[in-house]
């Protein structure tokens, strides 16, 4: 059996790609006879471990959620191919043959750019040292964001300032709200997606409101289009409910 890809690392090391695809399940798949529906489960969950040496795959519900998709994949993996390997062979599941890609998203994962310890050390400090403690994430979001021209023909200096007034509200939040940021530019259209998970709809609500109000939110082309939002779902429980099972 193959070794399982080390999550903890793919999770946390810069370097790492991202695969966001959201997707609607045709109606005529509850159509198939429930044997079938009821395979399906089995077969998504084949497919993950055939691909696990070199591939994390994390799954969400987002139906119920939002009128533009059933359900979610995050891929992770070192190399785009693999990632592409294991997308293909999940289209070629039977839930996968009866969805329809609504949204793909690459992304890959950096060091911090701007609140570093040599750039913004307080903040830096802030950022490191605030830890989550609200109880287990039940929801998803993911937001993609696309910047203007203007924000990329600043200097380095003027993009460190404006980045150190959108970080400076969202510590309070760091408690309830755990994120992480993906670089898109010339990978897909956007320039960043981010990506949150909290248990407190609530406080995330509050915490994008405060982002919707500093400067640097004036240089957004897009934020969102689409916004994903979904419950955190294991693959088995997912396609099973997505099966009516």
């Amino acid at each position: 059996a193959p070794m399982m890809a080390d999550r903890a690392k793919l999770l946390t090391t810069p370097g790492v790609f991202g695969n966001f695809s959201t997707y609607k399940v045709r109606a005529d798949y509850m159509k198939l006879p429930a044997a079938e529906r009821k395979a399906a489960a089995a077969e998504a969950q084949m497919v993950i471990d055939k691909h696990k040496d070199k591939v994390i795959v994390d799954t969400y519900l987002t139906r119920g959620l939002g009128a533009g998709s059933d359900y979610l994949l995050r891929v992770h993996s070192t190399d785009m191919a693999a990632t592409q390997a294991f997308l293909v062979d999940w289209r070629a599941t039977k839930l996968g043959m009866y969805s329809d890609v609504t949204e793909n998203l690459v992304g890959i994962t950096k060091a911090l750019n701007y609140i570093s310890k040599d750039k913004s050390p307080d903040l830096n400090a802030g950022l490191s040292s605030a830890t989550y403690s609200d109880s287990a994430p039940r929801y998803v979001i993911v937001i993609p964001v696309k910047k203007d021209a203007a924000w990329w023909n600043m200097s380095d200096e003027q993009r460190l300032k404006e980045i150190e007034v959108h970080t400076q509200p969202t510590l309070q939040y760091l408690v309830n709200v755990k994120r992480k940021l993906y670089h898109s530019t010339g990978l897909a259209d956007a320039d960043f997606i981010t990506y949150f998970e909290t248990a407190d709809l609530a406080a995330f609500n509050n915490l994008l409101i405060a982002l919707a109000k500093v400067p640097e939110n004036t240089h957004h082309v897009r934020w969102g289009n689409p916004t994903v939002l979904g419950t955190i779902q294991s693959a088995d429980v997912l396609v099973k409910t997505l099966s009516g099972m």
